[in-house]
């Protein structure tokens, strides 16, 4: 029952990570730590690193650490890798702390986008880091995987460098860049990188990392998948798609006149009917049946072959200047992502004896069971470098990371995610094809976090990952798998060939709980609530024993306008999964919520889809304290509808068969939209009744209850306090007291969110960890959503 069997019939047509040789230097054995100062490395008896990495998070060795686990696979290779944390980027002294690496440089902005992490939705600069110690912000440059590249070749210039992470996977091709409000090029080109990893790169990376170490020219190292790189022209024996431009008409032939007599049709083409009628009886005669020849001066037959085909994308100067031309380019990027079918892509940039292509290669092949099993199974710290310790060689006071506090006692259990938002960058990082680990692996890392893990009072805070319930769940078929190329396998409803069963997750949950040690396991991953009305008996087992009080999801809207835009399913949906909740809830005697989550300016939203929004919210008794405002991050399905007012989705045109998005743009509209999510906040009251005016709903303006906004305003200082940062735990502080509740209890039938007088949740930290209501759901928001740059804002 507990073999590490794939969920996904996949064919993994690839080397085992196991398989490889290992390098020399595996004499050396397991460091602690991955070394981040020369002293370390005296320690260890290392006079060089043969990798190091440089990454814009501070390094904590943790499986949920994208450095951590890239630094431990290779030292399983048998390589000696350094990390430079958080540099001093202004100069290359910072870079050359460690020396001159033998092999490369591994680069990396860090577990999330540089800029997103920088900015608020509103291009405001963040005064936090959740990956530094103390939360301090302003450690990482902006676009700092740029930065980092060419610092490390201002470093040492002859030394490869390789460039991988969230904002390199989602930069690979000329992208739209919301910070200036431009197209960038490929971060290849800018970065002047010598290889770009992108997605999980484990296969990618050890593979290249055993290649260069048999001394391979990197220029050499163009076959692995995964990868994107430059190059001047196609290579022989390569077939090339052109996909440069839409609706481009080809040759066209007069319309024939069915009306037109055989005699007229002759003397048109200077014949008369004798002779016609001649050549037709002598055909006769020698009629015989038609042969198609083989043409010897093709190099092929048939469809040539995906696996030696690229497409050639739009370049960056047509996308560049044609917005028609971007949304195409990211249509056919989005069809181009399923390991079983993706062709090559290749994109020209600049022209004349400066052009260059950037060529990507098909995504990684995912990994197999046994393979997450091993990457997770590495002898991990899990906790941050001690380089990072106060005076009391703790990691819990001033110079706690927040973002480790958040996943310190959480086990990630697969990879992967199926669901295709249009606004979340997920599928084109990790992929679709679910990668889980078996049942034993996970169990013992909660066993290792049981008994290793200081601090730990016996909660586990998450058994999840991109999603919580999308464990071993994947298609019937490999067949139908490996040829798909259907953006979402749940939208616009769920596919009959995907597989729903939530067994082998309820085994899971069922045997964690029951471990010895062990008071309480909480789900914190984002719940597909469509998948799990497809099995109570999950939504019996999550509610009853992995519910700390309230469950977060996320229906994003109401209205279905947006909803298609987003690929998300209706608002029934979440009506049905709300009835199961409120059922096993009341079963287990327990007084449980529901926190739902909205995304307000989404691409496809009008005005009215908000207000309509605003009355759910107010019929159900919601009053959201934090508005998520839709992120244009790089690359998704989201952004280019916001730069090109296009939905790819549809097919792109240049006629009326495109269909056309509205695109919430403007400080001011963008700001109604926030208010419509915060309708019952004074200070949006001026604004909201000026749209409802605007919108011809007056009557929505009074002082009923069935109102949206009074008729009246109090008086107010236009002011407004994040509960995030008011219901905070300060470093090394206590939690700072929670404004007092007018009711201990909710009206009955009313539902309340995390802001309107929820109890606290245990996390399982040390006394003084637990959260507030408001601040718990709110980071626990920021942690689960920042490092897949998914588009949401905090």
């Amino acid at each position: 029952m507990n073999a590490p069997v794939d969920v996904s019939f996949f064919p993994r047509h690839a080397k085992p990570l196991t398989s490889y040789k290992p390098y020399w230097a595996k004499r050396f054995g397991v460091a602690p730590f991955l070394p981040m100062s020369r002293a370390e490395m005296e320690t260890l008896d290392w006079d060089s690193c043969d990798v190091i990495l440089v990454t814009g998070d501070a390094y904590v060795d943790h499986p949920s650490f994208g450095m951590a686990v890239i630094g431990r696979v290779l030292e399983a290779q048998g390589f000696r890798v350094g990390i430079i944390a958080q540099p001093d980027w202004h100069s290359a002294e910072a870079f050359k702390a460690l020396g001159r690496p033998n092999l490369f440089w591994g680069v990396t902005a860090g577990n999330m986008d540089s800029m997103i992490n920088r900015y608020t939705a509103d291009r405001k600069i963040r005064s936090d880091d959740a990956y530094t110690p103390g939360g301090q912000g302003g450690r990482r440059p902006d676009r700092a995987a740029i930065v980092y590249s060419q610092r490390c070749r201002e470093a040492y210039k002859d030394v490869p460098i390789i460039l991988g992470g969230i904002e390199g996977s989602l930069r690979r091709i000329a992208h739209y860049d919301y910070w200036s409000e431009t197209v960038r090029r490929s971060i290849v080109l800018d970065s002047k990188c010598d290889l770009l990893l992108y997605g999980n790169a484990e296969r990618a990376l050890v593979e290249v990392a055993h290649r260069l170490a048999r001394r391979e020219p990197i220029e050499s190292i163009t076959d692995v998948r995964g990868t994107a790189f430059v190059r001047r022209s196609t290579p022989e024996g390569w077939f090339e798609i052109d996909s440069t431009e839409v609706d481009q008409p080809g040759r066209v032939d007069a319309h024939v006149n069915p009306y037109r007599m055989v005699s007229e049709q002759a003397k048109a083409q200077g014949q008369t009917c004798a002779r016609e009628e001649e050549a037709q009886t002598a055909q006769a005669e020698r009629m015989q049946p038609l042969r198609f020849m083989a043409n010897p001066a093709l190099p092929h037959r048939g469809r040539p072959p995906r696996e030696r085909t690229v497409i050639r994308l739009p370049s960056y100067e047509q996308v560049k200047a044609d917005p028609v031309l971007y949304a195409h380019a990211n249509r056919v990027l989005h069809l181009e992502t399923n390991p079983g079918n993706a062709r090559a892509l290749v994109q020209a940039h600049g022209s004349g004896p400066a052009a260059r292509d950037v060529w990507i290669n098909p995504p990684p092949i995912p990994l197999t069971t046994a393979e997450m099993d091993w990457v997770f199974g590495l002898p991990y710290a899990r906790s941050p470098h001690p380089a990072y310790a106060d005076e009391r060689g703790r990691h819990d006071g001033p110079t706690k990371i927040p973002a480790w506090e958040m996943i310190r006692f959480s086990v990630n259990i697969m990879r992967g995610c199926f669901g295709g938002c249009t606004f979340c960058s997920i599928t084109e990082h990790e992929g679709r094809i679910i990668q889980s680990r078996s049942e034993d692996s996970i169990i013992k890392e909660v066993e290792e976090i049981r008994d290793k893990v200081a601090g730990f009072t016996g909660v586990i805070s998450d058994l999840g990952g991109p999603t919580a319930n999308m464990y071993r769940l994947g298609c019937k078929s490999p067949e139908i798998e490996a040829a798909c190329r259907k953006p979402s396998c749940v939208y616009p409803g769920i596919c009959a060939n995907l597989t729903t069963d939530h067994g082998p997750l309820i085994r899971i949950y069922r045997r964690a709980r029951s471990l010895p040690g062990i008071k309480k396991i909480l789900i914190g991953s984002g719940l597909r609530y469509d998948l799990a009305v497809k099995s109570p008996e999950y939504v019996r087992e999550l509610v009853q024993h992995h519910v700390g009080g309230y469950l977060k999801i996320a229906p994003e809207h109401t209205e279905p306008g947006p909803l298609s835009k987003m690929m998300k399913p209706g608002i029934g949906s979440y009506d049905r999964f709300k009835q199961l909740f409120d059922r096993f809830s009341t079963e287990a005697g327990k007084e449980q919520y529901l926190i739902p989550y909205f995304i307000a300016a989404h691409p496809g939203t009008s005005d009215e889809d908000m207000m309509h929004l605003a009355l759910w919210l107010k019929k159900n008794g919601f009053r959201a304290d934090q508005v998520q405002t839709f992120y244009p991050s790089p690359m998704a399905t989201a952004t280019a509808m916001y730069h090109t007012g296009l939905n790819p989705l549809k097919g792109i045109h240049r006629d009326e068969r495109a269909e056309a998005v509205d695109v919430v743009k403007g400080e001011r509209r963008r700001r109604l939209h926030k208010a419509f999510l915060r309708y019952h906040d004074p200070n949006n009251w001026p604004l909201l009744r000026e749209a409802l005016k605007r919108m011809g709903r007056a009557d929505l303006i009074g002082n009923g209850k069935h109102h949206l906004v009074p008729s009246y305003q109090p008086m107010t200082d236009g002011g407004y306090q994040s509960p995030r940062r008011a219901n905070s735990t300060p470093p090394g502080g206590r939690l700072r007291e929670a404004a007092p509740s007018r009711t201990s209890q909710p009206a009955k039938g009313r539902l309340l969110t995390q802001h309107t007088g929820l109890p606290p949740r245990v996390t399982g930290g040390e006394s003084g960890g637990a959260s507030a209501p408001g601040g718990a759901a709110a980071v626990g928001r920021q942690a689960r959503r920042k490092p897949k740059s998914s588009g949401r804002p905090t």
